[in-house]
């Protein structure tokens, strides 16, 4: 790569308050998300809530991951090298639905994200009348 293309694809990566979830991130985050996906199994969520300091250990979590996890911090577990497809599948171990998540990622309340969202949805529906 030239520096030129070095620079360009750094930019790429910074966007101001948003973690991108690239081969660092993944290699950083691999056992988070391998614990996280072991959650398909229901026998795997029964033993985490049994016990999740085993279960930290049973995945090799870093310090910073079991803290996240401990915590409920979803952006610390992102931060840690969570991807959000996987820490859906612990999310919904502790009852949190993606609309929760999402409210904990943006900084605003439930209600704020779901309308958020509404507002949204509305925005595109008027975009596409007026193509139509």
């Amino acid at each position: 790569m030239t520096t030129s293309t070095l620079a360009h694809a750094d930019a790429r990566r910074t966007i101001p308050g948003t973690p991108i979830f690239d081969g660092p991130a993944a290699m950083q985050g691999y056992a988070l998300n391998s614990m996280c996906f072991s959650f398909n199994d229901q026998a795997n969520r029964e033993a985490f809530i049994e016990n999740e300091e085993a279960y930290f250990d049973r995945f090799n979590l870093s310090e910073a991951q079991r803290i996240a996890v401990r915590n409920r911090d979803v952006l610390g577990m992102i931060a840690a090298g969570g991807n959000i497809y996987y820490l859906a599948k612990l999310a919904g171990i502790f009852g949190l639905n993606v609309q929760d998540v999402g409210a904990a990622q943006t900084g605003v309340t439930v209600d704020e994200f779901k309308a958020g969202l509404l507002s949204h949805q509305v925005t595109i529906s008027q975009q596409q009348e007026c193509v139509a």
